[in-house]
């Protein structure tokens, strides 16, 4: 893989998009509104900190000098390269510049320049869904919102495949050095999904330093050398036009070698110098000293100091080659070198990072940069050559409406009997995955389901085999003609399941801009992501900040709790169910029959895709049933009225006479549930059974019964009234204070059972008894209520 550098300007060919007197008159326009991009976004933080009032006292923060490092690229990007149809993800610390450019562009309005961080305002990192300007992605959880433009291009390319719509253009990703030391940036890059994206490009912005200091190795080398093994064009973009003029003279090549030697803590000292002071440090030592004290001789105070700040991140004819060398067959990635801070007091300096000018210096500020700190958000003269270049781009990055499209109906129940003989919620998936495309084939076209290498272990086979895996590509299948091969796999444009490599962030991050494909180009998409549901902590955080900027999916975990048995604590989760609740924007299930399964994975489902919509969570099991325990009515209205229960949390499994205690049972403890009813009423003490679907939606109604919330409250007086109160145990195969709330609902004693220690290997009797959540425990802990 080659690799290319680019690092100063020659005048392009007429066929170019510039050259000669044309080139140098937008070359001026574009330093211009460079200043003023810089001294915006400057403004605008020292406005939320330093003007406007705060009577709290409490720290409004902001970063000054992360800005200034991306003012060059980000001004650059938008007023040179950018087309309509691509997409940026903006790191979090440079916020301000993107309002800032969003506000020279037309695209926000001036009241809202002084309102960062204040409530309804502008937010303290780029959010599609709560920023009042254009934000493509949503950033501010670390290595996420770099790696989104990644899983942004497959989306993109999936709808426009399957449905048409969502055109073309490149994925940009602007992120801090920094960013590279999260694994989660690896994870995606290997990825085998992303070396064919060539419509990705990432801009590293090189500024060499972390919250408290100047990083001593930035290993910029091993970095570049990584990308490239990776299938990735990379562009280093080091040093700018000053810079290599004067590695052009005599002595020049010293002053590289010297520079290219130094360290990041001692170059940055040297930004911190003075122009006698730069004379006696930057020649250094030894045989080149002499060389380069000649070389910077002739140079006045202010050439030396500008041309040991001439990197290539501000470097706008640089940054302009850059981009237009970008080689759309493979993802590229740019190392722009800059200097945290550029342009303000605060450049360089190894505690910058939250630092904020004084009144005073935004008054040199102002006047260096030709403002005024009076009228800090003057927009520039009509008819000026920086806002004809301001309002042609604005016509240019104008994105076309897209019609709203609902997704098509899916259907509450597909109205077969309900399962007989033993089966699990797991198995249920698949069929009904299955049983969509015949009964409702266009809401199962916008189906795509994600995994990561696990589609045959969840029970995504038969699924797989009916609608073919994704590719970009037609790819033969070399196994086609094996008998002995069970799982087809035919990869197609066509195809409607994705697989990813084993890593949980990549399918949730994949998950994530699948879902928000209806906002984005008006074609909603229906996504699944099945993981093992030990493995739904590791995912969270991604999948968390994917329904944070919009994205509408079902995560499903499978299999899960204790009742894996002989796999052992290893593979066991315990605190899912309470995450399911804790999680904004999404409802959690955990259904315990298969019949269960279909309603609240169709409810689910008819959620996706919508302005109103939420994303959902699925946990599964893996241990066979009897189907028959759910004893689902036959009759049509009282069926209807179980799958209403079973979708809004709950329903009554099992009513006693006289009850004297309730057991409300989830997901596959629910027959340990019903087993310990069955002793209980041999014991003469009648027992109620609830089977809880969603301990979610059953806290959101109890919040609302409390006026907390607007949600539905009606499911609570069906499953729990009032006149059959009585002592309460719960039980799951999860942490017990997942249900513990329920006691609150009409203020009874209740006793909570689940799993609080690291699983052990055995027989599923010896782990539930170990973990005291078998037919045993139950009943002992209903008898302490009765007697």
């Amino acid at each position: 893989m080659r690799s290319v550098t680019v690092v100063n300007w020659e005048p392009r060919s007429a066929g170019g998009k510039g050259s000669g007197v044309a080139r140098e008159a937008e070359l001026a326009a574009l330093e211009a509104v460079e200043r003023r991009v810089l001294w915006l976004s400057t403004a605008i933080i020292d406005h939320a900190n330093r003007v406007r009032p705060n009577p709290s006292g409490l720290k409004v923060g902001g970063h000054q000098a992360s800005s200034a490092s991306m003012t060059s690229i980000m001004t650059a990007l938008w007023f040179h390269a950018l087309t309509s149809e691509d997409r940026v993800s903006v790191k979090p610390h440079a916020s301000p510049v993107l309002h800032a450019i969003n506000y020279l562009l037309g695209e926000l309005d001036e009241s809202y320049l002084t309102t960062l961080r204040a409530f309804g305002g502008l937010q303290s990192y780029p959010s599609r869904s709560k920023d009042p300007d254009p934000v493509d992605y949503s950033t501010g959880s670390v290595g996420i919102g770099a790696t989104a433009p990644l899983w942004g291009a497959i989306a993109r390319r999936y709808a426009e495949g399957h449905f048409g719509g969502a055109g073309t253009g490149r994925q940009y990703s602007l992120l801090g050095d920094a960013e590279l030391d999260e694994g989660a940036i690896w994870e995606a890059i290997q990825d085998p999904m992303v070396p064919g994206l060539g419509e990705v490009v990432w801009v590293v912005d090189l500024n060499r330093q972390s919250l408290d200091r100047v990083v001593p190795g930035i290993a910029a080398e091993r970095l570049r050398g990584m990308f490239t093994a990776a299938g990735w064009q990379v562009i280093n973009l080091k040093y700018g036009q000053l810079l290599q003029e004067l590695f052009a003279r005599p002595g020049g090549e010293a002053l590289r070698a010297r520079i290219d030697a130094m360290g990041n803590p001692e170059y940055q000292r040297l930004l911190r110098c003075s122009a006698d002071e730069l004379r006696e440090r930057l020649p250094g030592t030894g045989s080149t000293a002499g060389p380069i004290a000649d070389l910077i001789a002739p140079l006045d105070d202010g050439s030396l100091l500008a041309a040991v700040r001439n990197l290539g991140g501000h470097d706008i004819p640089a940054l302009m080659d850059a981009y237009d060398a970008v080689d759309d067959t493979r993802p590229t990635v740019i190392f722009a070198y800059t200097v945290k801070g550029c342009g303000l007091p605060t450049e360089g300096h190894p505690q910058n990072h939250s630092s904020l000018l004084t009144g005073d210096q935004m008054k040199v500020l102002a006047d260096r940069l030709g403002t005024d700190l009076d009228r800090p958000w003057a927009a520039f003269g009509e008819g000026s050559p920086e806002a004809a270049l301001c309002a042609a781009a604005a016509e240019r990055l104008r994105r076309p409406g897209h019609a709203s499209r609902r997704p098509p109906e899916v259907p509450a129940d597909l109205a077969r009997p309900a399962p007989t003989g033993t089966g699990n919620t797991q198995q249920a998936l698949g069929r009904v995955l299955l049983d969509l495309t015949r009964r409702a084939p266009e809401a199962a076209a916008r189906i795509v389901t994600v995994s990561p290498d696990v589609s045959s272990s969840t029970n995504l086979g038969g699924w797989l085999n009916k609608v073919g895996v994704w590719s970009p590509t037609e790819r033969p299948n070399w196994f086609a003609d094996d008998a002995e091969t069970i799982l087809h796999w035919r990869e197609r444009p066509t195809g409607q399941h994705v697989e990813l490599g084993i890593a949980e962030t990549n399918l949730v991050g994949l998950l994530g801009e699948l879902g928000t494909t209806w906002s984005r180009w008006g074609q909603p998409l229906l996504p699944i992501g099945v993981v093992y549901d030990p493995f739904v902590n590791r995912a969270l955080e991604p999948w968390s900040f994917g329904i944070y900027a919009g994205g509408q999916s079902i995560l499903v975990g499978t299999p899960s709790g204790v009742t894996l048995a002989p796999e052992g604590g290893a593979h066991q989760s315990i605190t899912t169910p309470s995450l399911g609740i804790e999680q904004p924007g999404c409802v959690t299930y955990e259904p315990a029959f298969a019949i269960d399964t279909e309603w609240c994975l169709l409810a689910a489902l008819g959620n996706l895709g919508r302005p109103d919509g939420s994303s959902a969570y699925l946990r599964l099991s893996t241990r066979p049933v009897d189907q028959a325990a759910a004893a689902v009515p036959t009759d049509p209205a009282a069926r209807e009225r179980r799958r209403r229960h079973a979708v809004a949390g709950a329903y009554r499994l099992r009513q006693h006479e006289n009850p004297v205690v309730t057991i409300a049972a989830m997901g596959a403890l629910v027959p340990e549930a019903l087993a310990a009813a069955d002793r209980l009423a041999a014991l003469g003490h009648g027992a109620d059974v609830v089977c809880v679907t969603s301990p979610d939606l059953l806290f959101r109604a109890l919040q609302a019964r409390r006026g907390l919330s607007e949600d539905p409250t009606w499911i609570l007086d069906q499953v729990f009234p009032a006149e059959r109160t009585t002592p309460l145990v719960t039980v799951l195969d999860g942490h017990p204070h997942t249900l513990s709330f329920l006691g609150t609902i009409q203020n009874t004693p209740v006793t909570t059972l689940g799993v609080t220690r690291f699983g052990q290997s055995g027989a599923i009797e010896d782990v539930y008894r170990y973990h005291g959540i078998d037919s045993d425990g139950i009943v002992a802990v209903a008898l302490d209520h009765i007697e």
